[in-house]
């Protein structure tokens, strides 16, 4: 069974840095998209950044020059650095993956359990 697992997280100071990592598991024959998305209290869920299996990077304007997305494909593995946080970063950061299983004929999009990210002094 394919999974997304998630660490790193927690809570820090405004002006902190914390680094998210995934990793993705299971019966696995490709990935295209790799990417992190957020979701505040009482909000609806957001991109952060994505990057592609060669690389090409995308980002919200709001994380723009203070996260940095990067990837291993050889590990199915992707990170989110992130620096010079502010409390309006706080929210669950959800790690995503758009994959093809072993056998199958499609592509599909996985989801981690999520990680909670609090920015507060």
């Amino acid at each position: 069974q394919v999974r997304l697992v998630e660490s790193g997280g927690g809570l820090v100071q405004p002006g902190g840095s914390l680094r998210l990592s995934c990793a993705a598991e299971g019966p696995i024959f490709s990935i295209s998209t790799m990417g992190w998305y957020r979701q505040a209290l009482g909000k609806q869920r957001e991109l952060v950044a994505t990057i592609t299996k060669g690389g090409n990077t995308n980002y919200a304007d709001s994380v723009k020059g203070r996260f940095t997305i990067s990837r291993d494909n050889a590990k199915n593995m992707v990170t989110l650095q992130m620096n010079s946080l502010k409390p309006e970063d706080t929210a669950v950061y959800y790690c995503n993956a758009h994959l093809r299983r072993w056998l199958s004929d499609y592509d599909a999009d996985y989801w981690g359990q999520g990680t909670q990210v609090t920015v507060s002094s």
